[in-house]
């Protein structure tokens, strides 16, 4: 039987050493995985494949950056020499603009003659920048290709602008995102810590057992609800709420997104609050009850403070709560890629715009690693949150 038995001990240990393994390596691969295509979009062109930006060869520009070529083709730029070229208008030209310049009788029936015509036009038109597909330049080209610098991780970070699939150049701008993120996370807390931790201190310190053993299983189930669930109620009672209080042209913005995640983050803050107070040494309390205190000088002197470790912990995994949720803040923030200013205007925050555009792009394509890119930045806020809760306990433990 001790064989058997230890045969069975050995066959359970090396489950779990399997398990644990396993589990491990599919983490460390999806990390890799997301790292992987995320950064892929350091190190590529901005421009759609197959296609190319060409001008003269009189024209001296060799190089723009993704900016200079938005504003070329949005017409907010007119002059080469705003971008160091000679003192010349700008002349626009798409594939589409060709019937404009050539009869269908010169291009001929199935376009054989569009290569030349093409390099006739870059002839003809020294002003002119061309966005065409390189398949159908000829060969002997009388222009260059205009070299377009790649998206560097500023530009990435801090512009303004997000338009995954405008033409010719794409913008990949997250700072309205970041800030929206960290808005709507903001507005959470500030409605869930207060009423979280009065919550936590009346069922640890105030509320008889009764009560105590009823509030508490409704607190949990409320972070067994779907997200989506919160998003419904958020869309149809914060969002007009919020409208009608503030009088606003619509209700979908920071603060209805702030409202609906701090009700989602309020179970995390509640219980982890909860627990951390209760486990205060009952030795500690009577103590100070000895001594003269009261119960509430007790609670504000001793409990809490003993507990500030727990607390803080409850907060950032609360911050964690509701920096990571998509679809409840997709339903009621509106939306919108622009800089929230203040919690009254639509926003958008980086796991919305994952959730809300990831099934659009093509894969391995430049939107669908500037979305992986994202999903980047969101890891590295979550490591963040992650290693300060680890210091807050480790701290606790040497004091």
């Amino acid at each position: 039987m001790k064989k058997y038995r230890k045969v069975i001990e050995k066959f359970i240990e090396g489950v779990l050493f399997s398990s644990s393994t396993i589990t491990s390596l599919t983490v460390i691969l999806i990390i890799v995985f997301l790292f992987r295509e995320g950064i892929g979009l350091f190190h590529s062109s901005p421009i759609e494949k197959n296609f190319v930006i060409s001008v003269s060869k009189q024209n001296p520009v060799q190089q723009l950056n993704a900016n200079q070529v938005k504003a070329i083709f949005n017409q907010d730029i007119t002059n080469w020499s705003a971008v160091g070229g000679a003192n010349d208008s700008i002349i626009l030209f798409t594939t589409n603009d060709i019937t404009n310049y050539y009869s269908e009788e010169e291009l001929g029936p199935n376009l054989e003659n569009l290569p030349q015509k093409l390099n006739d036009f870059i002839v003809a038109n020294p002003g002119a920048i061309m966005y065409v597909s390189g398949k159908n330049l000829p060969k002997g080209f009388n222009g260059h290709f205009i070299k377009i610098k790649d998206i560097s991780v500023s530009d990435f970070i801090f512009g303004k602008y997000w338009y995954p699939t405008s033409d010719p150049i794409p913008s990949y701008g997250i700072w309205p995102m970041i800030i929206g993120t960290l808005l709507v996370t903001l507005g959470a807390l500030l409605f869930a810590i207060p009423l979280g931790l009065a919550t936590a201190i009346y069922m640890a310190e105030v509320a008889d057992m009764r009560i105590r053993n009823l509030l508490k299983p409704v607190v949990e189930l409320l972070a067994g609800i779907p997200s989506v669930v919160y998003g419904f109620f958020g869309l149809i009672v914060i969002v007009p709420l919020v409208q009608q209080m503030f009088n606003l042209v619509v209700g979908e913005t920071v603060l209805a997104g702030s409202i609906v995640l701090g009700i989602m983050a309020l179970p995390t803050i509640i219980t982890i609050t909860e627990d951390s107070l209760r486990t205060t040494p009952k030795s500690l309390k009577e103590a100070s009850l000895a001594l003269g205190a009261t119960r509430w000088q007790t609670l504000v002197r001793v409990v809490i403070p003993y507990a500030k470790s727990g607390i803080s912990t409850a907060i950032i995994l609360g911050i964690g709560r509701a920096i990571g949720e998509t679809m409840a803040v997709l339903m009621v923030t509106g939306n919108a890629s622009n800089i929230p200013h203040s919690f009254l205007v639509p926003a958008r925050t980086i796991p919305a715009t994952i959730a809300a555009e990831l099934g659009e792009a093509s894969y391995g394509g430049m939107h669908f690693k500037a979305l992986f890119a994202l999903g980047i930045v969101l890891f590295l806020f979550t490591i963040i949150i992650n290693f300060t809760v680890e210091f807050i306990k480790n701290k606790q433990r040497r004091t």
